[in-house]
């Protein structure tokens, strides 16, 4: 192929515009092209192409590229080009494009909260976000250890937003609403030219970044609320021992007589009071003692943050831009917090005996409890964690579909607002940060499991057939014990430095519309009558969902990634060619599928 470039001026025959704009996916879609000026330092009007498009067609003007295509084309039969070229994931109006939200709402007939979570309208356009001035910063507090004071303002702000009335943008209705139509199908790709297709904020790396907007304008709406300029959110600090149980604040019904604001009667009663949360929950009550309920939470917590977040992508999630379906045409890898800790403790609080899981449950109604936000401040925490960890590969995305990814928030002064990802990575600028009671290490940062001892182990069987052998898509029904080729043995310490090596179970597809849960165990060698627990070395972790599909297709696919770097050391089986991996299926798991399960090489940036 040459490497000049075909001239823009010319025109294409049909095939050659075919071969120039290759697409990303199997669908054809209209492409609208948008001349809308997006706050950057670099010029705004380039379209973004994949590495694999840049030969063919250089980032241009996107006016340009339609005078260019001599008229053949247009914004309207451009059949295919928004697949051929990536950008990122736009919100659209929220006020006037939106639709009933039916996704991962298995019983829409007794569903307990209601299904039309479109905002109002109050006839604004959107403004361009501007950072706060003020400057105070806010101190989110721990949620069990708050002060007098403290608690007193957070129920006052949140009875003020109850006290609204339902229609306004502030109201605790409408606040609830917004995690709904987010998460729910309520808002589609339209301003990228995909208006059949729906925006999905969970299941990829759009994950952390959307929950921190989400909680940077309720946080502040709050505030003004109650005329306290300095308000900040309480954070649910299940990492550490003290703050695994739910807060006091949120248990009684009525505080003095009054309705507690911070109550929500749709919670799982068996779990509320006195009760460790569990944050490997996959639906059933772990039968052990509150101190190995502690010890496994932290080898949680450890593992999302270190062993599973070893990279960009297994920390936040996989790439997802415009043109991609979160349903059936494509499969981001979920992000380790979100599949982990994060999916649990919303099981984990949503009342099983509601029709949907209500509330935490399902997203459709998670935003209902207050619980929801000071569970998601901690999950937010978890991002600055993190990143102040400063390990090799923990860097936030640099992708420009990432950067430019944007949402639509009303703020707190009634006003709409477009904000981008890019725009939330320092918290600095978002004047807030997290108070931490101690100054002693974190504990789950001393919470790596133990090696195994080798007497504990016995010796590799032969008889467990390799992914070579096995017959893939299969069906998990039952437990899966396959044996992985490994792409290197026993790597030197520089070497696992420079590149993580990662378990990819890919192309999992699963009704979606129910809980789902499946753990997964690498070279797992006890013996006989011994057996392994998500606190020790050979858990890898695990793949969990909350229901959030599109009711026209209840099968939704996803991909899960796995750090092995630290756990085949653990489990004294560096210098195996071959690794053992065990998919155990815990709940929902009865018509899900894996497509391909295999070991990479991942490198890794350093800070």
């Amino acid at each position: 192929m040459s490497s000049s470039l075909l001239p823009l001026t010319s025109p294409f025959t049909s095939t050659n515009a075919q071969l120039a704009f290759k697409a990303r996916t199997n669908q054809t879609h209209g492409f609208r092209v948008s001349c809308n000026s997006v706050p950057d330092d670099q010029s705004d009007k380039k379209i973004i192409l994949p590495e694999s498009q840049k030969l063919v067609v250089p980032n241009v003007d996107r006016r340009n590229l339609l005078v260019g295509l001599g008229g053949l084309y247009t914004a309207a039969n451009l059949s295919g080009v928004g697949a051929a070229i990536a950008t990122p994931i736009t919100a659209p109006d929220i006020t006037s494009i939106c639709k009933d939200a039916s996704a991962g709402i298995r019983n829409q007939e007794k569903a307990i909260r209601t299904r039309k979570c479109c905002p109002p309208s109050l006839g604004k356009k959107i403004k361009t976000f501007q950072f706060p001035t003020e400057n105070s910063v806010r101190k989110r507090w721990p949620a069990h250890a708050g002060t007098k004071k403290q608690v007193d303002d957070y129920r006052r702000a949140i009875q003020a937003m109850r006290d609204l009335p339902d229609d306004h943008p502030h109201s605790f209705v409408n606040q609830a609403k917004i995690h709904c139509a987010y998460c729910n199908g309520g808002y589609t790709q339209v301003d990228s030219g995909f208006p059949e297709i729906d925006i999905q904020i969970h299941n990829s790396w759009l994950f952390f970044p959307f929950h921190r907007w989400y909680l940077y304008f309720y946080e502040r709406i709050l505030g003004k609320l109650i005329n306290e300029p300095n308000f900040a959110l309480p954070y649910w600090k299940w990492d550490e021992p003290a703050g695994m149980p739910i807060a006091d604040m949120f248990l009684a019904e009525t505080i003095d007589g009054k309705p507690n604001s911070l109550y929500d009667v749709y919670r799982n009663a068996n779990h509320i009071e006195e009760k460790l949360v569990d944050l490997d929950y996959d639906g059933k009550d772990k039968d052990i003692p509150d101190y190995q309920q502690v010890q496994c939470n932290l080898a949680t917590v450890y593992r999302d943050l270190v062993r599973n977040g070893g990279d960009t992508l297994s920390f936040f999630g996989g790439e997802y831009v415009a043109g991609d379906s979160p349903v059936g045409n494509s499969d981001p890898s979920v992000g380790s917090v979100e599949s982990g800790s994060h999916t649990a403790v919303h099981r984990w609080v949503g009342d099983p005996t509601q029709p949907n899981s209500e509330d935490m449950g399902n997203f459709y109604s998670a935003g209902y409890d207050p619980s929801f936000y000071i569970h998601h401040a901690n999950v937010d925490r978890m991002w600055k964690l993190w990143k102040e960890l400063r390990l090799p590969g923990h860097v936030e995305p640099t992708d420009p579909d990432w950067l430019n990814a944007s949402y639509v928030f009303y703020d707190e002064n009634e006003d709409l607002v477009r904000v981008y990802n890019k725009d939330c990575v320092d918290l600095g600028r978002l004047k807030y940060n997290f108070i931490e009671n101690s100054r002693e290490v974190f504990p789950w940062r001393k919470s790596r499991p133990a090696q195994r001892r080798r007497s504990s182990q016995v010796a590799t069987t032969g008889d467990v057939k390799t992914v070579d052998q096995v017959r893939f898509p299969v069906r998990l029904n039952e437990i899966l014990k396959v044996k992985v080729k490994r792409p290197a043995v026993n790597r030197s310490d520089e070497e696992k430095e420079n590149a993580n090596e990662v378990l990819l179970i890919k192309g999992i597809r699963y009704d979606s519309g129910k809980f789902v849960k499946f753990d997964v165990f690498v070279n797992d060698k006890l013996k006989e009558g011994e057996f392994t627990t998500p606190c020790d070395p050979e858990y890898a972790g695990g793949f969990a969902q909350i229901p959030h599909s599109d009711m026209r297709s209840m099968f939704m696919k996803s991909s899960a990634r796995f750090g092995l770097t630290e756990l085949l050391e653990d489990t004294n089986t560096d210098g195996e060619e071959y690794a053992t991996v065990t998919l155990v299926p815990r709940v929902g798991c009865e018509d899900l599928t894996v497509g391909q399960i295999k070991i990479e090489l991942v490198p890794v940036r350093k800070v």
